[in-house]
């Protein structure tokens, strides 16, 4: 299982070729108490970069970014009802969709997690 970050602090988890997407800590953590996300309807086509979700919380509402392109091919619709657990736990049942990949190359303009530690150390 491969995962990979974005600049934008995105995740994406791949198990075949699917990608589960979420924020990272490190985005949970700056955003404080998620309070309501906004996710894209299953089958939804998006392009790496295009707005696939919304995330609000206390402090601020802030989109997030397809990771890859890719087709949804399922949401956490827990997160409607309990958006906290973005906070509690972001990179496990705090999932937002689930995207089948279109082109495993665009994997590798993403981060290792070795190299978001070293990027949130250069932004902090």
């Amino acid at each position: 299982m491969t995962t990979r970050y974005t600049k934008d602090h995105e995740y994406i988890r791949l198990e075949g070729d699917t990608g589960t997407v979420g924020i990272s800590d490190y985005a949970q953590s700056q955003l404080g108490d998620v309070v309501y996300v906004e996710l894209p309807g299953v089958g939804k086509s998006l392009a790496k970069g295009a707005e696939a979700a919304v995330v609000e919380s206390v402090k601020a509402a802030s989109e997030v970014y397809a990771p890859v392109s890719g087709e949804v091919v399922e949401v956490n619709s827990d997160l409607e009802s309990s958006p906290g657990t973005v906070n509690e736990d972001p990179a496990g049942r705090g999932w937002f969709m689930k995207i089948r990949v279109k082109d495993e190359g665009e994997l590798n303009d993403l981060m290792t997690e070795e190299q978001y530690q070293e990027f949130l150390k250069s932004i902090s």
